[in-house]
């Protein structure tokens, strides 16, 4: 007879500290489902969720690539019409010095890929606080320790550039910037991003620049990319199809690698080597960049218009209610609300899911100023449904904190 295993199968010691807060809530969210609840979902930045479609000539050049059989693998850094769109693209933008372009299966794989060819056992990198949890993701993987940089809130979190020299050390190998931000919705501005760009020279920094919303700024003033302020610096700038162009699901994102070639090209070397051990992205959606970057660009403007009225309504919630405070979002389509509550915001959330079903995330999912709570509102949905969602999150308030 075999004998039975005894032992559990434990999971290694580094993913204790790997979070997700916007998809861990989904637990408490499915238990109340199970309860026969309707859930107002104000958690995950997904458009189609909404009433946001991709764009049709988009969805006709993938489908037209099946249909000739695009199935198989792609090279490695990606199709060529693909890579010249991307080039072409970062030519708009203002980057120049470039010295690689590669396509991978969304950002998610190119924060993974950039992140694991830079850091050494003992190297640390420079992330915002707070941040998009990814980054604290594939840091925890890779088992490198957290060194954060507090984003400032009453400056409209731009990032606080006293505490980035504070929290620059010998083993510190660059930084990250999201821009426009995640959770907060901020923009950065040209003198801050020159001011930046200065210390990543001073100290010998790669800065990955996180530009993922970079066409959904809701004001008049334009994105300024990163790259294009410091082409000398090596800079990684990061894009995609998922929020711009409205396709989360297909998995579509790049990076476009500048700066001086001596300075990145060792690095290139070991981004490639991992680009070539996973084989490829996803070839037929690859199909869709150069419609996407190249084609009708109508449906940005739609977008925009919806997000600034949905932006403005949130805002006016924000201003109403009692026990909160919000610096208005100028980029992407997330508001990050303080709140003043005697007990955590973890605690917040929780409960209303439980008793009003509308779901957002706690600011402390995403790290924050000690002292200080948070929780993040997607405002993608429509004005009526934000509008039962924000009645019912200040009747919470009302009831719990009165």
């Amino acid at each position: 007879m075999p004998i039975a295993q005894a032992r559990e199968i434990a999971p290694a010691r580094r993913l204790e500290n790997v979070r997700y807060a916007i998809r861990d809530l989904a637990c408490i969210a499915d238990e109340v489902a199970r309860q026969g609840h309707k859930i107002l979902p104000l958690n995950i930045g997904d458009p189609l969720n909404f009433d946001f479609q991709t764009p049709a000539h988009m969805i006709e050049a993938v489908y037209k690539a099946m249909r000739d059989g695009k199935n198989g693998y792609s090279s490695s850094s990606g199709i060529p019409p693909a890579l010249d769109a991307i080039r072409g693209e970062a030519a708009r933008k203002g980057i120049t010095n470039i010295q690689d372009i590669f396509v991978t299966s969304g950002v998610s794989e190119t924060v993974d890929i950039c992140l694991t060819a830079l850091l050494n056992p003992g190297d640390n990198l420079l992330t915002p606080c707070p941040d998009y949890p990814l980054y604290s993701a594939v840091l925890a993987k890779i088992e490198i320790g957290l060194n954060t940089y507090y984003l400032n809130e009453e400056d409209g979190w731009q990032p606080d550039l006293d505490d980035i020299k504070r929290k620059i050390t010998p083993r510190t190998r660059g930084i990250v910037l999201i821009n426009p931000n995640n959770p907060t919705g901020s923009v950065c501005t040209r003198k801050m991003l020159e001011q930046i760009a200065e210390l990543a020279r001073q100290h010998n920094l790669i800065i990955f620049a996180d530009e993922i919303y970079d066409k959904l700024i809701m004001d008049d003033d334009p994105h300024v990319a990163m790259a294009s302020v410091a082409p000398d610096v090596p800079v990684i700038t990061f894009g995609g199809l998922s929020k711009n162009y409205l396709a989360p699901g297909w998995r579509i994102g790049w990076g476009i690698a500048s700066g001086e070639a001596s300075v990145i090209k060792p690095y290139l070397e070991g981004v490639n080597k991992l680009l070539r051990s996973r084989l490829c992205a996803n070839h037929p959606e690859q199909y869709a960049i150069k419609p996407a970057l190249e084609g009708p660009q109508d449906h940005l403007l739609e977008v925009k218009r919806k997000l600034r009225g949905r932006r403005d309504l949130t805002m006016k919630w924000c201003a109403d209610t009692s026990r909160v405070s919000c610096v208005a979002p100028r980029g992407a389509f997330y508001a990050y609300p303080s709140i003043e509550i005697p007990e955590g915001d973890d605690v917040f959330v929780t409960e209303l899911i439980r008793q009003k079903h509308v779901m957002v995330v706690h600011g402390s999912g995403f790290g924050q100023r000690p002292g200080t709570k948070h929780f993040r509102i997607v405002f993608l949905p429509d004005e009526k449904t934000l509008t039962s969602a924000y009645a019912a999150i200040a009747d919470f308030m009302r009831e719990r904190y009165a």
